[in-house]
């Protein structure tokens, strides 16, 4: 079993620069890929971007250039900075662990709200 609990969410206003981290806990992190979801509201949950435990990373086309995703595997932790936020990026963001780089949704984490607004 994975356990993920992320945090750094909140209230930011347009331009700011937010960083989000999920630590793992439970089965060896190491054998998964993990990723960050955003779900908004009213819409499906995306896949935002995704980092193996090698450093191979994707990154969907609407967040690239904006958003960077990191991993420490010594410490289970996976992370995601968001640059240049807009009011569009409001949504609650999951971390998420899996065998797929591009669909890391065998286990989840509660979410964090992020929410951009002036």
């Amino acid at each position: 079993q994975v356990q993920l609990e992320e945090s750094g969410g909140g209230l930011v206003q347009p331009g700011a620069s937010l960083r989000l981290s999920c630590a793992g806990s439970g089965r060896s992190m190491g054998t998964f890929y993990m990723g960050w979801y955003g779900q908004a509201p009213g819409k499906k949950r995306e896949l935002v971007a995704a980092i193996g435990a090698s450093g191979v990373t994707y990154y969907a086309n609407s967040w690239k250039g904006r958003v960077t995703i990191s991993r420490e595997n010594s410490e289970n932790t996976v992370y995601l900075q968001m640059n240049n936020l807009k009011p569009e990026d409001t949504a609650v963001y999951y971390c998420a662990a899996g065998l797929s780089l591009l669909n890391p949704r065998d286990y989840w984490g509660q979410g964090t709200l992020v929410t951009v607004s002036s």
